[in-house]
């Protein structure tokens, strides 16, 4: 075969190659929004790439929990080079995304794969909390199970607490003041846990972490 066949064949290879990974793109990400496991199983078993981005730079895991694909996660989760912190733009982990979704039996998968429960900045504890469901309560008592920080600071120094005090539930806010978060602290704007509640009137919730500070501080001797 002469240097100009064999040339023009590699060449011709390499579009194939390029043609049928374009295809297998438009099909995996079509797969996730369709919640079609086994095309996606398929297609990981042909070799391609589970961490693969689409055009806005989001991987199918994070695509997967944000559309409720639950098939779709699991054919995922099947996939030994599968990066279980891979981030989107905004710095969340597939962890932080089942966490708000209340997504329990994904936060259980991930946590068994390894997911980092601390990392910085906003945490998967944080987005439990501004949950609104008996489901993110039962996720931020596993989270607290496997280690979460409990006075984890966000970027703007916001704690969980403060995130359940306005958004989350009575349980949630009444699980971290047990496991003894700090009701006291401050974020970046000077604003307390309590601060947060009453931006909403949730006057329960004030009163919640009010005790919570009373039983904190020392006794007095009586005079």
């Amino acid at each position: 075969m002469s240097l100009q066949r064999r040339s023009m064949l590699a060449l011709a290879l390499v579009a194939a190659s390029a043609m049928a990974h374009a295809g297998s793109y438009d099909d995996f990400f079509t797969a996730i929004q369709r919640d079609d496991g086994a095309t996606i199983s398929t297609l990981l078993r042909r070799g391609f790439d589970p961490n693969t981005r689409d055009p806005k730079g989001q991987v199918g895991l994070s695509m997967a929990l944000q559309l409720d694909s639950r098939n779709a996660f699991a054919a995922l989760m099947g996939a030994r080079q599968l990066n279980v912190e891979a981030r989107n733009a905004q710095d969340e982990s597939p962890l932080m995304l089942a966490a708000i979704k209340g997504n329990i039996e994904a936060v259980k998968a991930l946590i068994a794969r390894d997911a980092d429960v601390n990392k910085p900045g906003w945490t998967a504890l944080h987005y439990a909390a501004s949950g609104a469901t008996p489901e993110h309560t039962a996720i931020m008592a596993l989270l607290l199970e496997h280690h979460a920080y409990i006075d984890a600071a966000s970027p703007n120094g916001s704690t969980p607490l403060m995130m359940a005090a306005q958004y989350g539930t009575r349980e949630a806010l009444q699980l971290l003041l047990d496991e003894g978060a700090d009701p006291a602290l401050k974020n970046r704007l000077g604003l307390t846990a309590t601060d947060f509640a009453l931006r909403v009137d949730r006057r329960d919730a004030a009163d919640a972490i009010a005790a919570a500070i009373r039983r904190r501080q020392p006794n007095r001797g009586k005079w």
